[in-house]
């Protein structure tokens, strides 16, 4: 089995799926310009995607920066993205690690779970499989499904923890849950080197878990 090695860019919109008016453009604009971060986080993603503006990545980086540096989460993930990609702005692992680790402390799981990628994979940081579970573990912790499907890999592999099927049986069943599809072909897989009462030990730490609520997206 192989960890999932997926590093994704947040897909949140201005307001709602709808395409800004030329009104609502401008007053986000005269918003950002007054250092709002929510504003600010928003105009870089009308710019990054090219919602009722001209796509433009390097002015997508210039206002995820601008609410980065306030502490906006969603924009510090945002801009590490940037930088993992190169879009915008020159490639920089280090940079990308550096922006998500200051999400992630915020309790943004989907930083955590890249900066565990990160470490497991040693981009931008030395690899580190025990640093790596330790963020995937609390982007798990908040319901997370592609941490829980890594998360149970290393416990299936002993990367990173001590070799538990049942505990990575127990994470193949939460993400499995969310229809994860690595998880959902990893679990006959696990079940089937598993005796009966280990399968109903997995099957019930599955049920028991409750997860995290997750930290608000920005300060």
């Amino acid at each position: 089995m192989c960890a999932a090695v997926v590093l994704c860019m947040t897909q949140a919109v201005v307001e709602g799926q709808e395409i800004p008016s030329s009104k609502q453009i401008a007053e986000l604009r005269e918003k950002a310009a007054k250092g709002d971060a929510e504003a600010q986080f928003n105009l870089g993603i009308m710019y990054d995607f090219g919602r009722g503006v001209v796509k433009d990545e390097a002015e997508a980086v210039k206002w995820y920066r601008k609410a980065a540096d306030q502490g906006y989460a969603e924009a510090q993930y945002n801009l590490g993205v940037s930088y993992a990609n190169g879009q915008g702005v020159s490639k920089d692992e280090a940079e990308a690690v550096k922006w998500w680790r200051k999400a992630a402390d915020q309790g943004y799981a989907e930083a955590q779970y890249n900066l565990g990628v990160s470490y497991a994979n040693g981009q931008g940081v030395p690899k580190d499989e025990a640093e790596a579970v330790k963020w995937w573990r609390k982007a798990a912790d908040q319901g997370y499904a592609e941490a829980q499907y890594n998360l149970g890999v290393s416990y299936a592999n002993g990367q990173g923890v001590p070799k538990d099927d049942v505990v990575a049986y127990k994470w193949f069943l939460l993400a499995g849950a969310q229809a994860d599809e690595n998880a959902r072909k990893s679990i006959p897989i696990i079940e089937s080197g598993l005796t009966q009462t280990q399968r109903a030990e997995g099957q019930r730490l599955a049920r028991e878990f409750k997860p995290r609520e997750s930290a608000p997206s920005a300060k």
